[in-house]
């Protein structure tokens, strides 16, 4: 398969392009470098079925030529981490809602299959636990910036389910709920890198709130072969799936566990939101996927758990001193 991937030097991005190349596939990773890093991709440079460019998906020229030359397209590409959606609102509703739309418009242009990556947040802070694809939505008011992300990723499957209703463009949308591993930092408030980065330089271990905010958390490995089993079942196409882990822990307890495994002296401190994102800064209490339709459709389940997780994530920052 000719293939390309938004946002492939990217946490998700660079394993799923890993993926994809050991078997075989032929890649073209477009990536700004505004949250991806080179070093991620490094090793995959020399592969010859690996292509790079360095530049914006919102370069509709660039694009153009990518797209023209693929058949396949994962959109990865889009603004991560809470504190950047807090700080950058304007970025993240620009690159989340007009890169979506370069790529589906282009996607329709060369009839390309595409994987659209959305999150839950779109579930907001409804209550319907654990939350089900075709669940209601339930979001804060317009004047708080953090659901400005939620909306604009909804947006972003609003568009591809219309393509796909309208003029017949083959579309997937992955839902995803906390993606952790090796290579993804918490520089953007991704919560076990910055913890686990915490406790191996002795630092205080940071919990947001009172911590008692339920998470469940995926391995990506488990995240690009769900990816990947989405976009070549042909069931899959105009449908929206949960992909996650639905075995969850508080904050808590995740920094608990985080500074036993890490084998740290850090002491555990709680933040106020006011204090680590903004004003008034509204969280959800629970979040749980039901994983049910993924396992029908695709026999999706997750198969590596959080310690292993933490196993994994803490020796790779051990290795590579990355802790930015």
């Amino acid at each position: 398969m000719r293939i390309l991937i938004t946002g492939g030097a990217g946490f998700i991005g660079s394993h799923l392009s890993e993926y994809l190349l050991d078997r075989g596939d032929e890649v073209w990773v477009i990536d700004d470098l505004s949250t991806g890093k080179l070093e991620n991709i490094q090793h995959l440079r020399d592969n010859p079925g690996f292509h790079l460019a360095v530049e914006t998906i919102m370069n509709e020229t660039v694009m153009d030529r990518l797209v023209s030359e693929t058949d396949v397209i994962y959109h990865l590409a889009a603004a991560v981490g809470v504190e950047l959606i807090v700080h950058s609102p304007v970025a993240t509703i620009e690159r989340n809602i007009l890169g979506t739309d370069i790529v589906l418009r282009l996607a329709n242009r060369y009839l390309s299959k595409v994987l659209i990556t959305s999150t839950s947040e779109v579930y907001g802070k409804s209550d319907q636990v654990p939350f089900k694809e075709d669940a209601d939505r339930v979001l804060g008011p317009t004047t708080k910036s953090r659901w400005s992300y939620s909306s604009s990723k909804a947006i972003d499957e609003f568009l591809a389910l219309a393509y796909h209703k309208e003029r017949k463009l083959e579309t997937v949308i992955m839902r995803l709920f906390n993606t952790v591993g090796p290579r993804q930092i918490g520089r953007y408030g991704m919560v076990i890198p910055r913890m686990v980065g915490q406790a191996l330089e002795g630092k205080p271990i940071t919990v947001y709130g009172d911590g008692e905010q339920y998470r469940c958390f995926t391995y990506v490995g488990d995240v690009v072969r769900a990816a990947v089993g989405l976009m070549e079942t042909p069931d899959a196409v105009g449908q929206v799936f949960n992909i996650g882990n639905d075995i969850g822990i508080s904050i808590s307890g995740l920094a608990k566990k985080i500074k036993e495994m890490a084998g740290s002296s850090s002491e555990i401190v709680y933040i106020p939101y006011e204090q680590a994102y903004e004003e008034g800064f509204e969280d959800m209490r629970i979040r749980i996927p039901d994983l049910s339709k993924a396992n029908q459709i695709i026999g999706y389940e997750p198969t590596v758990q959080l310690d292993q997780i933490l196993e994994k994530v803490i020796r790779h920052f051990k290795e590579h001193k990355d802790f930015a």
